[in-house]
């Protein structure tokens, strides 16, 4: 075991193949978006590596508590050739030794090895997270209405950046990941190649002052798998909330997506967010797969 505040170039691209051998092999990403952007950016450490015989095993990142999340959080992936070998049980221990018990684990998919390790560490559920899809071929969106004085436009990099940024933060104060996001967390994702403008709807009032938005990601073709389209941020100001901004950001988003010749639509929600719930059910949205957050 190898424990990295910065990887080499060496290990990353190590971590990267082990990351899409395990994706491969599960049909689920093995760890989040937040974590990809870490390795990708040497940032956001420390880094655990797992070798056996001169081969990268297993890959875990741990993330410190913080001002928006309570608990340390950690993911961790074990190549496919290295199972059941105790790869992942060392990872997790490793994990446990370091955060402490507070520590919550993540589990994308919640696949069955997964909840075996769970039981076999006494750890259960603390959080789950919903991926939730929608077939946009056959569904009949409900027209955009937009509150009086309010009208739609694309963002516009950089310029429009103070006020994504104030409005995210926020509408999700509450929220461990989304919340409290600086300049250097949009421009991050502005350089990944999925990124386009044209996706990215802002709520204006008559002074261009933001009131919401909606963030669509264009996920590519893989193989066999369709591309796919996602709901990736629904923003709206506290002050704005209420009158149905979000839902009428929502379906401009869909219709985006839908005339980018894309049937499907993901997003991920908060299981407990009844709210939103409610409102992508309405939508036509229905639960495609879970994350769980696992601890003691």
């Amino acid at each position: 075991m190898q424990v990295c505040d910065t990887l080499e170039d060496a290990q990353r691209h190590a971590v990267g193949e082990l990351l899409q051998a395990a994706h491969q092999a599960d049909g689920v990403a093995a760890v989040s978006e937040q974590v990809v952007l870490a390795v990708a950016a040497d940032s956001s450490g420390p880094h655990l590596l797992a070798t056996r015989g001169g081969e990268l095993a297993g890959y875990a990142h741990l993330s410190a508590a913080s001002a928006e999340e309570a608990n340390p959080m950690a993911e961790l992936a074990v190549h496919p050739r290295h199972r059941r070998r105790g790869v992942g049980t060392a990872l997790a221990l490793d994990l446990l030794d370091r955060a402490g018990e507070s520590l919550r684990v993540w589990a994308h998919g919640n696949l069955p090895a997964a909840q075996a390790l769970a039981r076999q560490l006494q750890l259960t559920s603390r959080r789950e997270l919903w991926q939730m899809r929608v077939d946009l071929a056959g569904a009949e969106l409900p027209a955009v209405r937009l509150p009086e004085g309010v009208r739609l436009r694309t963002y516009v990099p950089e310029r429009d950046d103070a006020e994504v940024l104030r409005v995210n933060n926020a509408a999700f104060s509450w929220h461990p990941e989304q919340g409290g996001w600086g300049p250097a967390d949009l421009a991050a994702r502005r350089a990944e190649p999925w990124f386009d403008p044209n996706g990215f709807f802002l709520a204006v009032d008559a002074d261009d002052r933001v009131l919401g938005f909606h963030w669509t990601k264009v996920h590519p073709a893989e193989g066999d798998e369709p591309a796919l389209g996602e709901v990736y941020v629904v923003g709206v100001d506290p002050a704005a909330q209420g009158g149905g901004l979000g839902r009428s950001l929502t379906i401009a988003g869909l219709e985006h997506l839908r005339s980018r010749g894309l049937s499907t639509v993901l997003l991920y929600v908060e299981a407990d967010n009844a709210a939103a719930v409610h409102t992508y059910t309405k939508l036509g949205f229905s639960q495609f797969h879970v994350d769980v957050a696992y601890g003691r």
